[in-house]
């Protein structure tokens, strides 16, 4: 275990001007679930943590007007089961049910839930040190030192977005789904507070996959806002895996719909587990517009949505795999009571 110091403020201001004060080093921790296993597995090392969940109303839900906002702190527990989100975004509540055990969802925060690091056997299972008997090279780990899954196992690795230096996976659910309805995320950082479209969150890896957020350094997230939506009722988190015991998506999709009758007027599509970051499937959503939804048009538009998906050696499953899980999800959503 490497030393560290600890800071518990009370306020987000507090915690930017503790984050400013530690300086290099310093990481955030709410629920702690991400970045303990990044300790444990020598990704992080923090030097100083500084521990936001004393700060009081950053786990607020609020549901009236015209946006859905959920602070940073609140639990995936707490907005999966919350009555309005049940009810009329079910897209949301599933992609945090299917995410994570009971256990898990009562610790983690839905804004912690956003910036989870790749489940890339490489990257758990490297080292800081590249030269090291057994070492696994990983460009996330070691910038520069290689990336061993494009040679190796890739089963589990991205179809969409990858680059010559990484090919790792999104891992997250509740990401895909916020994509989907168009979310945004409030930050507070020593510049002030900004507020910034889930799209400009993450970063496609290229030649500098270590750079995964476009989070600024101090900034810590306070809520996130999703727009409301008729379509929110019509909507769906579908994930498929291999194994129903919370194993990280093969492939997802979530996905709402806005109808006129049996023709859709707008779709909502994003894709899991098949991209280097949650993926807006733009030409699947505009394949649909005015088109009646059936198995046949709902399987275009998933063949759409992996459109230019290149495979590696192992995991070329996923491009139909990924085009299927969005027809699922387009008629799971379509049978739902706008």
């Amino acid at each position: 275990m490497q030393p560290f110091t600890y800071a518990s403020p009370r306020s987000a201001a507090d915690a930017v001007a503790a984050f400013d004060r530690a300086g290099d080093g310093a990481s955030y921790i709410a629920g702690g679930t991400s970045l303990y296993d990044m300790m444990k597995l020598d990704v992080a090392r923090p030097r100083h943590l500084i521990d936001v969940t004393a700060i009081a109303g950053l786990d607020a839900i609020e549901t009236e007007g015209d946006t859905l906002r959920f602070g940073s702190l609140a639990t995936m527990s707490d907005v999966a089961r919350h009555e309005r989100v049940l009810a009329d975004y079910p897209v949301l509540a599933e992609s945090l049910w299917k995410a994570a055990s009971q256990q898990l969802r009562n610790m983690a925060t839905v804004g912690g839930n956003l910036l989870q690091r790749t489940r890339c056997i490489y990257f758990r299972n490297g080292t800081g040190n590249p030269s090291a008997v057994g070492a696994y090279p990983c460009n996330k780990r070691q910038p520069g030192s290689g990336c061993a899954a494009i040679d190796g196992l890739d089963r589990g690795q991205a179809v969409l977005g990858q680059s010559e230096a990484c090919t790792a996976v999104s891992p997250g659910d509740w990401p895909v789904a916020l994509t989907a309805l168009d979310a945004s995320i409030e930050l507070l950082g020593p510049q002030g507070r900004r507020v910034l479209p889930i799209g400009e969150l993450y970063r496609l890896p290229g030649a500098t996959p270590h750079l995964e957020f476009t989070v600024r350094p101090g900034e810590i997230i306070t809520a996130i806002m999703v727009p409301k939506t008729a379509a929110g009722r019509q909507s769906t988190y579908h994930k498929i895996r291999d194994r129903e015991s919370y194993a990280f998506a093969l492939a997802s999709a979530a996905v709402a719909l806005d109808m006129n009758g049996a023709r859709v007027r707008r779709a909502h599509i994003a894709l899991g587990g098949v991209a280097t970051r949650p993926w807006r499937a733009d030409a699947a959503e505009r394949l649909l517009v005015g088109q009646q939804l059936t198995p046949e048009t709902a399987l275009a538009a998933g063949r759409a949505a992996l459109a230019g998906a290149t495979p590696g050696r192992q995991n070329g499953f996923k491009i139909e795999l990924g085009a299927r899980t969005v027809a699922d999800a387009l008629m799971i959503a379509a049978e739902r009571n706008a």
